[in-house]
């Protein structure tokens, strides 16, 4: 039995479209001959992909195992190609190939640059996919195989994914430099949510940190409003509107930039553990278990 891989493109495209004309458009093709393939994909796996009513189609529980085979067969697709392009035009120099990595605004904002700055300096041609994403999300696309390797927060997210440690950070309290706190040298919670507070957004996994352990203490924070990135905390800062929970090495960024005081916070829970996680090592391509250990092995010697 054979697959064709614009088959298998369709099929991955009308599972995230959720419907057939938007998949079909995608993927510059017919609807009446994107619901052939379709129906062709069924006969030759002998088996049902989606449930079909009067309100439209569901994909069945074989679909949703389909569609994490057919992103990994498709990557590697993907990955062929760009590495015979790179041969045709670059000859045999250096390891080729493509990693698709999604990162915390922590992680990204704080260690991967310097990291994947030194990482292409040596492997030129390897091809970095980078999307910053929150925790959560990163746990579900690289266990669903939609990325190769995660950075986030330290959780519980499940069996289909590895974690290993990938860097520690601390938080700390960014305010106006006139702000009333500005002179003291470490903070305490309570002492940061008497006052009016920039947080990030719901989802994220710092304002679930700061809300539950405002909880633990018996106290609300006052929210003024929630931003979606560091850059826009520091802005509404800068402006008054409020203080801010970050990390330090993230907040020293905009600290040239804004007239602005970064303060630790003294809490034991502000230091903070930053994980890498993989569906499992040997699944892994070649140049993603290197970029991997590089990715370890440089944390290792910064702590040293």
């Amino acid at each position: 039995m054979k697959l064709d891989p614009i088959t298998l493109r369709l099929f991955v495209a009308v599972m995230e479209e959720n419907a057939i004309a938007r998949a079909a458009a995608r993927e510059h093709i017919a609807p009446s001959a994107a619901s052939r393939r379709l129906a062709e994909l069924e006969d030759r796996l002998q088996l049902e992909l989606f449930t079909r009513s009067n309100r439209g189609s569901q994909p069945t529980a074989a679909a949703y195992a389909l569609l994490n085979m057919a992103r990994g067969v498709l990557n590697e697709l993907d990955g062929i190609a760009t590495q015979m392009k790179d041969y045709a035009q670059g000859g045999e120099q250096g390891l080729r190939g493509h990693v698709r990595v999604m990162a915390n605004i922590s992680s990204i904002t704080q260690f991967l640059p310097a990291q994947l700055q030194s990482f292409l300096s040596r492997h030129p041609l390897v091809d970095v996919r980078l999307q910053e994403r929150v925790s959560t999300d990163i746990a579900r696309a690289v266990a669903d195989n939609e990325a190769d390797i995660g950075l986030l927060n330290n959780g519980s997210y499940g069996s289909k994914i590895s974690l290993r440690p990938y860097r520690r950070d601390r938080l700390a309290v960014v305010m106006p430099q006139s702000h009333p706190l500005a002179g003291e040298h470490r903070l305490r919670l309570e002492q940061v949510i008497e006052h009016d507070l920039i947080g990030m957004h719901a989802d994220s996994a710092l304002n679930h940190l700061i809300t539950r352990s405002a909880a633990d203490l018996g106290l609300q924070p006052r929210l003024r409003m929630k931003v979606t990135g560091y850059d826009a905390l520091c802005l509404m800062v800068a402006a008054g509107l409020g203080v801010g929970i970050l990390p330090e090495g993230s907040a020293h960024i905009y600290m040239g930039a804004l007239p602005l005081r970064c303060i630790r916070l003294d809490e034991a829970w502000a230091e903070r553990q930053l994980m890498l996680c993989v569906r499992s090592q040997d699944a892994l391509s070649p140049v993603a278990q290197l970029l991997v250990e590089h990715l370890c092995q440089s944390a290792s010697t910064d702590k040293d």
